[in-house]
């Protein structure tokens, strides 16, 4: 799926080669035809809806035409979409699922007048350069607002797959709800899926019949939340402000906001100076954020979340700075110590609070 990539990607950050790039992809380009490849619908509300809103703001920023395809599968059919796309004029190709990677090599390399961008790889070539975000930035502060909600001290995390990205998250969630309850406790159930509702939210009714009186979820589905309102109980989103499909339980969310990335990637390419990276941005660069916080929000979650985001965006506070324990208790990240970005996108530990194991 569109997220595998962190492993490899830890390949790519040793080498140093996640700075900008030296590479240029080639001359100006007057005329721009943007064409966006997508996993699933448009409509799923969550990890596609947010790739197809940045979609829409591109064409609403700059006026460049765009195009899209759906629920196009990670195998040799991508790479035909693809030639299609570029076929029917576009010269900028944008992939938004780890398993394009390959596919999208390939036709980058048939193409070299043709830019390609990457979510979530870690292949890049003279005209491939690839994108992700800190979305455990805003999963911190996420976590804040569960934890000073709760009452139970028990907070259900409905998680897709066992990958570095999702445990990343669990664990930038748990520090944030730490940070103000450290008496909490974050229990998570593993669904194997991205979009599966249904599944979804049994795995969130589960955590529910565990005595969990808040839900966070690293799923492209509302079920997880929509269970938690059935139980008159709270819940934090993902990837989308999800207010609309549990308004009596939703609180806020860590949210993508691709529309700013894509605006700068293709005026470098219209312009003639876009060249190739890996670009993994956060806050400061306004690729992730959390949503607005709702009345279902406790009352000092505001100002607790305000103060967590100036020192972010300072960079006073980084959210996996130590002391930092596994749940073993034993230390993992020492005081002052912060963690490097080739050991975050190979996480395979669990900190202090999560109840839970990694297969």
């Amino acid at each position: 799926m569109q997220r595998v990539f962190v492993v490899m990607i830890a390949v790519v950050l040793a080498l140093g080669l996640v700075a900008v790039g030296c590479s240029k992809s080639g001359a100006k380009s007057d005329k721009i035809k943007v064409g966006f490849i997508y996993i699933g619908p448009i409509g799923d509300g969550g990890w596609t809806y947010a790739h197809d809103e940045g979609r829409r703001f591109l064409e609403k920023e700059t006026g460049i035409e765009s195009s899209y395809k759906e629920n196009v599968p990670e195998s040799p059919a991508a790479e035909k979409v693809m030639e299609d796309m570029i076929s029917q004029g576009c010269n900028i190709i944008i992939g938004t699922s780890f398993g394009y990677m390959d596919y999208m090599e390939n036709v980058a390399k048939r193409h070299p007048d043709v830019t390609f961008l990457h979510c979530s790889g870690y292949k890049t070539g003279k005209n491939m350069g690839t994108y992700f975000g800190r979305i455990y930035q805003a999963r911190y502060l996420s976590g804040i607002v569960a934890g000073l909600k709760t009452k139970a001290n028990k907070i259900g995390y409905v998680a897709a797959y066992e990958i570095p990205e999702v445990v990343r998250g669990i664990n930038a969630f748990t520090l944030g709800v730490r940070s103000v309850n450290p008496q909490a406790v974050v229990k998570v159930k593993w669904t194997h899926t991205w979009y599966d509702p249904a599944k979804e939210k049994d795995a969130a009714k589960a955590l529910l019949d565990e005595g969990v009186d808040v839900v966070a979820q690293h799923q492209d589905t509302a079920g997880p939340q929509q269970a938690a309102e059935e139980r008159n109980v709270w819940s934090i989103g993902c990837n989308t402000d999800m207010n609309s499909k549990a308004p009596k339980a939703y609180m806020t969310a860590p949210i993508w906001n691709w529309g700013p990335y894509y605006v700068r990637q293709i005026k470098a390419v219209k312009e003639g100076t876009w060249k190739s990276e890996s670009y993994w941005g956060g806050m400061n660069d306004d690729i992730v954020r959390l949503a607005p916080l709702t009345a279902n929000a406790p009352e000092a979650a505001k100002a607790a979340v305000d103060k967590a985001t100036k020192d972010i965006l300072a960079g006073t506070q980084k959210v996996f700075q130590g002391p930092i324990k596994d749940q073993t208790g034993a230390v993992k990240i020492k005081d002052g110590e912060v963690m490097a970005d080739a050991d975050m996108l190979k996480f395979d530990w669990f900190v202090e609070g999560v109840e839970g194991k990694i297969k």
